[in-house]
């Protein structure tokens, strides 16, 4: 899974890519202010897809500072479920409550600690895999309405007028052909046909199988 380091510090970019990479996690990205992370993520831009799992956003940045960035990655219909942990050295409670107000799900103080580090980024991506789960469930639920929908319709379809014919009993299709009945009831229905015939055909076609 894909995590994106947004910090201004090359050095403070070196650390937590070396301690992310040692502990299995090779897709890093990484971006030196707000805009370059922008540039990135595309936010309005819904054609782009989005490869990035997590977002850890140093606070402090020139321009536009973390906290107001996290705000917008969160008014974005396609990347407000992505995880963001704010990376601050201003640790105290305002500050922290105006980042979980921005949006961001959790934060880890400088100087950065390996072992708090890789169980936060840990449990951001568990978070982030079963969003994804939860989403796809959701769209193939999405797709099986659809389709039974559709279903309805071409159902709903044999009750209106149906051209038949008086004699030899075809059905008038759409493309304006004649179809055997079955053929057309099972074009446009689940229904299954088997074939036999009635009493009152038997007497017509075979007179000597059945007493007058």
């Amino acid at each position: 899974m894909a995590i994106l380091i947004v910090d201004d510090s090359p050095d403070q970019h070196q650390l937590l890519r070396s301690m992310l990479t040692k502990a299995g996690h090779t897709d890093i990205v990484a971006a030196d202010s707000a805009q370059a992370a922008f540039a990135i993520l595309q936010p309005d831009d819904t054609r782009v897809p989005i490869n990035i799992d997590l977002i850890l956003m140093d606070v402090l940045m020139p321009d536009i500072d973390g906290i107001a960035a996290c705000r917008q990655i969160k008014q974005s219909d396609q990347l407000r479920d992505i995880p963001v942990i704010m990376v601050t050295a201003k640790n105290d409670i305002e500050n922290l409550k105006e980042a979980f107000s921005a949006g961001a799900m959790d934060y880890i103080a400088k100087p950065v600690n390996r072992i708090e580090l890789l169980a936060r980024v840990a449990s951001a991506l568990t978070l982030k895999r079963e969003m994804d789960c939860r989403k796809e469930r959701e769209a193939d639920l999405r797709r099986s309405n659809e389709d039974l929908q559709q279903a309805l319709k071409e159902v709903k379809a044999l009750r209106g007028l149906i051209p038949i014919c008086a004699s030899c009993k075809k059905v008038r299709n759409d493309g304006g052909l004649w179809q055997q009945l079955e053929e057309y009831l099972g074009e446009h229905s689940d229904a299954q046909f088997s074939h036999g015939i009635c009493q009152v055909c038997v007497k017509k076609l075979y007179p000597g199988v059945y007493p007058d």
